[in-house]
C-alpha cells in the first residue's frame, strides 16, 4: 500500500509538472544586472459568528502573517540567491486555539554558468527549514490533552548540495547532485516521531537529490509556481525518498488586496508512511515592503 501511494504521488507530480508548475528555490532573472532585492509581508483574516442560526454553524476567527525576503546577484556566469520565507496563522474555534500555518525558512544559492548563454550551470545550495510553536495532533488525545508531534527545532533541517542546474527555459529550471542532510531535534521525546530514536537529537545523512522548479503567469496579474525537491538517503531503499511538492496561486486585486492558494504533499517517511497534504485558500493585505 505504501508503494502504491508512493507511485500515484510521483505520478501526479511529473503530470502536474509537465503541465505547469513554480518553485520555492531561488531563480535570478537572465536580465538582472547586479543587485536586486524584494520583501513582502502579508496579513490574512477571516471571522464568523453564529447566534440561534437555523442552519447551525461554528463561531471562528483566524488569521496569519507571512513575509518572504529575497535578494539576488547577478555578474556575467554568476548568480547569487538568498531567501526567508515566514510563515505563522492561527484559529480560533468555538474557544479553542489552534495554529493554522507555521514555517521558517531559508536558502542560500550559487550558480555559474559552464559556458557563457548556456543553459547548463553548476550550483551550490543550503536550505534550512523549521517552525515557530509547537504542533499537536488534535485527533490523538494523551493525558493532558492533545498529543505533541512537533516544535521548535523539533525537526529542524539543514541540507547542503551541490550538482549541476538545466534551464530549459526562463519558466523551467531542473537540477540533480548530491547532497547532505541533517536533522535536529531539541525535544528528544519526539524523536521517534523523525525516524530517531528516543532521547537522540541529531542524525546527518548523505544522499542523492533533485528538484524541478516552474514559475508562469496564468493571467493578468495571476501568477502560478511550483516546486518539486527530493532526497533519496544513501542509507535507506529507494522507496523511501523524500518528495516536497509546493503549488502557490497568486493574485493581486490590487495595489494593497491579494489572494492566495498554497497546496503543499510530502513523503517522509521517517514521519509517517501515508501521503501528507495541506491546502490553505487565503486573501488579505499584501504590502511590498521594499
Amino acid at each position: 500500500m505504501k508503494i502504491f501511494t508512493k507511485t500515484l504521488l510521483l505520478i501526479a507530480i511529473t503530470f502536474f509538472t509537465a503541465n505547469s508548475l513554480q518553485a520555492q528555490t531561488i531563480v535570478v532573472p537572465d536580465t538582472l544586472v547586479g543587485w536586486t532585492q524584494t520583501w513582502v509581508a502579508n496579513l490574512n483574516g477571516s471571522q464568523a459568528s453564529y447566534s440561534n442560526w437555523s442552519e447551525g454553524g461554528v463561531n471562528t476567527v483566524s488569521g496569519a502573517a507571512s513575509t518572504v525576503y529575497t535578494k539576488m546577484y547577478r555578474k556575467e556566469q554568476y548568480t547569487f540567491g538568498f531567501r526567508t520565507n515566514l510563515r505563522y496563522g492561527q484559529s480560533r474555534i468555538d474557544g479553542s486555539t489552534r495554529k493554522s500555518d507555521d514555517l521558517i525558512s531559508i536558502r542560500l544559492r550559487n550558480t555559474y554558468d559552464l559556458q557563457e548563454d548556456s543553459k547548463l550551470a553548476g550550483y551550490g545550495a543550503i536550505q534550512f527549514r523549521t517552525q515557530f510553536a509547537d504542533g499537536y495532533n488534535y485527533d490523538a488525545k494523551v493525558a493532558g490533552g492533545d498529543s505533541l508531534i512537533s516544535g521548535f527545532f523539533s525537526p529542524a533541517y539543514l541540507t547542503e548540495g551541490a550538482g549541476l542546474e538545466y534551464n530549459a527555459s526562463p519558466s523551467l529550471q531542473l537540477e540533480a547532485g548530491l547532497a547532505l542532510k541533517q536533522t535536529f531535534i531539541s525535544d528528544g521525546d519526539l524523536s521517534p516521531n523523525y525516524g530517531l530514536p528516543e532521547g537522540e537529537t541529531f542524525r546527518s545523512e548523505g544522499g542523492l537529490t533533485t528538484g524541478i522548479s516552474f514559475q508562469t503567469t496564468v493571467a493578468e496579474n495571476i501568477q502560478y509556481s511550483s516546486n518539486i525537491e527530493t532526497f533519496t538517503s544513501f542509507t535507506d531503499p529507494v522507496s523511501e525518498t523524500d518528495v516536497f511538492w509546493s503549488n502557490e496561486l497568486v493574485g493581486q486585486i490590487n495595489s494593497l488586496i491579494s489572494a492566495s492558494f498554497q497546496f503543499e504533499m510530502r513523503y517522509d517517511d521517517d514521519f509517517s508512511s501515508e501521503v501528507q497534504i495541506k491546502q490553505v485558500l487565503s486573501a488579505g493585505i499584501s504590502v511590498n515592503l521594499y
